[in-house]
């Protein structure tokens, strides 16, 4: 018999982004599994789309086979209650997500209220809600009353990356990987670093820039202001191969994450034994073991700038993190691991 599923996802699923990552991947992974899957594009515009956008998708999903599994991806299954109220009773839908659409940082009040009614009534409608993290489920389960019997975790998998030394230089180089957003907390790496420039350190963003011109704006605007342009670089998006090149060559990679649902990118460091300084938000905790990295409270920039001099000043204590960051990387699943996982919840789902 064959296995059949269908993943929903919102706008380009090549998107260079965490989320489309794990779900490419888990597709992927899947197929090899044996199962037959099928990416249903759901037209872009989440997680704010039109009415004539959400009664597009409604019907795309409700046109689907009720016998097939349906897992939908968070970013637009938390905006779509109604579509998801309607097709409850005859639809096996599976409700993936990456991180409540009700914590993206820069949301004013109303927009979180609003996104959390929306996200909560559309959970209680999924037969399964796969979570990417511990601490993402424990959220669904306290604050969107997603019952444990419901809730299934599914991290994400890892590539097994070759490790090398790092070549001596004259600066350290300093990585951070994600989409110029205001959750990612780009702005606070800036200014801690523009306290240590009596330091040699070279820094490169690497994500999409286009996702919210706004923050890319101030981002562009605060470099120049404070005269760091020739010591922050931007890569913009990068296949796999080029972003594997910059885990390779650099001695730091720091994530100033307000809030992260799991945090690939910190697993990708430490897969490539690079140590890590992050934030104490999220699932960051989780995805960070203390011997691979340092984790600060989210928007302190003191603390920040305080552990990067220590960091840049100490190559010993770099060499301890990357140590047990190669150690940590070992007990990492692959994504064969996560879609035999994921693949599970599907065999059992009502």
């Amino acid at each position: 018999m064959v296995k059949e599923v269908v993943f929903a996802v919102p706008g380009d699923l090549e998107t260079a982004t965490g989320g489309y990552v794990y779900d490419r991947r888990i597709i992927a992974e899947l197929g090899a599994l044996g199962w037959h899957t099928r990416a249903l594009a759901l037209g872009e515009g989440f997680p704010r789309p039109s009415a004539a956008l959400r009664a597009q998708a409604g019907a795309a999903l409700a046109a689907l086979d009720p016998a097939v599994p349906i897992v939908v991806d968070g970013l637009a299954f938390g905006v779509l209650p109604e579509a998801a109220e309607r097709l409850r009773a005859t639809h096996r839908l599976v409700a993936l997500v990456h991180h409540p659409l009700a914590l993206e940082t820069g949301l004013n009040e109303a927009e979180a209220a609003a996104l959390r009614a929306s996200e909560r009534v559309a959970l209680a409608c999924a037969r399964r809600v796969v979570a990417t993290s511990e601490a993402t489920a424990r959220l669904l389960a306290a604050d969107f009353g997603v019952p444990a019997e419901r809730l299934a975790v599914v991290r994400p998998g890892t590539d097994r990356a070759e490790l090398s030394r790092r070549k001596q230089v004259d600066a350290i180089s300093i990585l951070s990987v994600g989409s110029v957003v205001p959750r990612k907390g780009h702005d606070v790496l800036v200014a801690a670093l523009a306290r240590l420039t009596d330091l040699p350190w070279r820094l490169i963003i690497v994500g999409d820039r286009s996702r919210s011109p706004q923050t890319t704006q101030q981002l562009d605007a605060e470099i120049a202001r404070l005269d760091l342009g020739s010591r922050i670089s931007f890569a913009g998006v990068v296949a796999p191969a080029r972003l594997s090149a910059f885990y390779a060559k650099a001695d730091l990679f720091v994530l100033a994450s307000h809030f992260e649902g799991y945090g690939m990118a910190y697993s990708e460091a430490i897969a490539h034994g690079v140590p890590v300084v992050g934030s104490l938000a999220g699932a960051i905790p989780e995805t960070v073991p203390a011997s691979a990295g340092v984790l600060l409270p989210p928007g302190d920039v003191d603390a920040l700038a305080a552990t990067l001099r220590r960091l840049i000043e100490n190559p010993a204590e770099r060499e301890t993190l990357a140590a047990g960051a190669r150690a940590a990387a070992a007990r990492f699943p692959s994504w064969e691991d996560s879609a035999r996982l994921f693949a599970q919840v599907l065999d059992i789902l009502p």
